[in-house]
């Protein structure tokens, strides 16, 4: 057993001494996602994040690796197949993401009921203006897909502005914060309620282009659409087309199908949709909510020999 870790992420000293002091007899090297060492790689046991071009180095017959503890929540750009036929624990960072990704979804939704996105456009044109539409979120009905980390934290703020909260789960199981749990396979049903409909879905098969012009159209007309969790979970061209007909009154979005989202693609020119570029999980904490997920799962998996938090399914690719 070579003891060693690689993190292809830049870490402070007091986030490698934290590793360090959970890992007795690992050595800890950094490195570059965007440009790999292999040869250090070719020996590590442990490796934090991923990078391009790295998958045959690490999952070579004789490979020591045992354990991949992913920077992201997604996992659906790493050879899944490959490292489960190799048999490697593989660890997201799913959670890192709760806080600014609520906030961005609050973000969006302010926004809309406020109407301060054209607002922001009225004060660049020195335009005292208001279309007397504004509203609140006091009342509304939320309808969350995906009931993880992110949809129940948005769940709980919600409840903070007494709104409604419908999730979306595979399993449809109650969860806390939610008033009501539906299955993935009543999509139709439950977006039939809601005001806004959040998307925090991961990449699967499963939820590939689950978000179609099936799904907008059983929306009630007038309801806002946000996706901060995988572009191509949704098909762009059936979203326009909702957004152009009005039976989505706007969208906030994150994601898409193609990244970064070219220039001259029409939803850059639609007033009712606001465009942030992937960075909804971005937040100067996210090292170090990626360094505690990893520290609590190396006592785990020094003592058992498998971490037991945010530990991937295979079957289900997240």
């Amino acid at each position: 057993m070579t003891k060693s870790i690689v993190c292809l992420q830049p870490l402070t000293p007091q986030q490698q001494k934290l590793i360090l002091d959970a890992a007795p007899g690992y050595t800890l090297t950094l490195g570059n996602a965007k440009n790999p060492d292999l040869e250090l790689l070719a020996n590590a046991e442990i490796v934090i994040g991923w990078g391009k071009g790295i998958s045959d180095t690490l999952l070579r017959p004789d490979s020591p690796l045992r354990w991949v503890q992913t920077w992201s929540a997604g996992v659906e750009k790493l050879p899944l197949d490959r490292l489960e036929e190799r048999g490697i624990l593989l660890t997201n960072a799913s959670g890192v993401h709760a806080e600014p990704i609520t906030a961005v979804i609050f973000g969006f939704m302010l926004l809309f009921t406020r109407n301060l996105h054209t607002a922001v456009r009225n004060q660049q044109n020195r335009r005292w203006h208001s279309e007397g539409n504004e509203s609140e979120l006091t009342g509304k009905t939320a309808v969350i897909a995906g009931t993880g980390s992110i949809g129940s934290e948005t769940a709980r703020i919600a409840k903070a502005f007494r709104m409604k909260t419908i999730g979306i789960s595979r399993s449809g199981k109650p969860v806390a914060g939610f008033d009501q749990v539906y299955t993935t396979d009543e999509l139709p049903d439950a977006v039939r309620q809601g005001d806004f409909v959040i998307n925090t879905l991961p990449l699967t098969d499963e939820t590939h282009g689950l978000f179609n012009a099936e799904i907008f159209s059983k929306c009630k007309q007038g309801t806002y659409y946000i996706n901060i969790g995988r572009g191509a979970t949704t098909h762009t061209e059936n979203l326009m087309a909702a957004l152009k007909s009005g039976q989505l009154a706007g969208a906030g979005l994150d994601v898409f199908e193609t990244e970064p989202l070219p220039q001259d693609h029409p939803l850059w020119g639609m007033e009712q949709v606001v465009i942030t570029p992937h960075c909804a999980g971005t937040t100067d904490r996210y090292a170090d909510r990626v360094v505690d997920i990893f520290t609590d799962n190396l006592q785990s998996y020094l003592q058992d020999g498998a971490p037991s938090r945010n530990r991937v399914d295979y079957s289900r690719q997240y």
